[in-house]
């Protein structure tokens, strides 16, 4: 099984990845422009618009709940390299250098999913993707509380592990709805 999890893992992150670098070619690196609460912001944005249209049963705009979690895992990964970029890097970066940004952050991520995935035994397999979906709500809210707390936490791990947790949790609800097959 994980074997095929890494594979459909893999596709899934090869679709994210093309469709964020066409998106740099087209806009530059403007995400550069956001600080992390307004990341975290844009995220709540995507996944209430995703649990509004799976309460309602239908929606009214024509980007799908498919597109949305894509979405979760780009802005996800805007974030994780977001923190990793010195104060003074310039807002315009170039694409090869955001290519091999988001690549090592996927790499990390995807050392974390296969950890903890061996642990829990590829439980979320079993989840349902509205329960998924509450989880990356409540880790949103939990980072917003952190961020508001300036970082400061007396048991928590941070905003990082948030952000890869959603990541991966919205890997794992794609993977679901059938984008990492072939």
């Amino acid at each position: 099984m994980e074997n095929q999890t890494q594979q459909q893992y893999d596709r899934v992150i090869a679709q994210c990845r093309t469709l964020f670098l066409a998106k740099t070619h087209d806009y530059g690196t403007a995400w550069r422009i956001l600080r992390l609460p307004s990341i975290t912001d844009q995220l709540y944005i995507k996944a209430q618009r995703i649990r509004s249209i799976q309460e309602k049963g239908t929606q009214l705009v024509a980007d799908g709940v498919e597109d949305e979690f894509v979405a979760i895992v780009n802005y996800c990964l805007i974030a994780l390299m977001q923190q990793r970029l010195p104060a003074d890097a310039p807002l315009d970066l170039e694409a090869a250098a955001v290519a091999r940004a988001y690549d090592e952050q996927v790499a990390e991520n995807r050392q974390l999913l296969f950890a903890k995935n061996h642990d829990y035994g590829e439980a979320w397999r079993q989840m349902r993707i509205e329960s998924i979906t509450d989880i990356i709500l409540m880790k949103l809210h939990r980072t917003k509380q952190i961020e508001d707390l300036g970082g400061q936490t007396k048991v928590s791990e941070g905003v990082e592990a948030n952000y890869r947790d959603m990541l991966n949790y919205a890997v794992f609800v794609l993977i679901k709805m059938g984008m990492g097959e072939l």
